[in-house]
């Protein structure tokens, strides 16, 4: 996970880019669409580590042992996490 500052720091780049770049327009306080854009990128973090988790014992259910960071260990998890992912209605692709 994030620290706090980093998130309030990704949260702010992100807002100024996309009004900057005219991507969005504003039409409510600043403040207040900052307070979503942050509390958007905690809940996306804290769901990506339950899908993490959720891969991860998955994997370590298997009666044969794969090693992590083997090729494929990396193949399995991708596979899995994306399927975790859907399932919960979050696009990875």
């Amino acid at each position: 996970m994030l620290s706090d500052e980093k998130i309030t720091r990704l949260s702010h780049v992100l807002l100024k880019g996309l009004t900057s770049k005219g991507f969005i327009e504003l039409r409510e306080e600043e403040g207040k669409v900052w307070r979503e854009v942050k509390r958007s990128i905690i809940s996306f973090l804290k769901i990506s580590e339950e899908i993490d988790s959720a891969v991860r014992k998955k994997m370590q259910s298997f009666s044969r042992k794969i090693i992590e960071g083997s090729p494929e260990w990396d193949v399995l998890y991708r596979k899995f996490y994306r399927e975790e992912a859907n399932r919960r209605g979050m696009a990875t692709e």
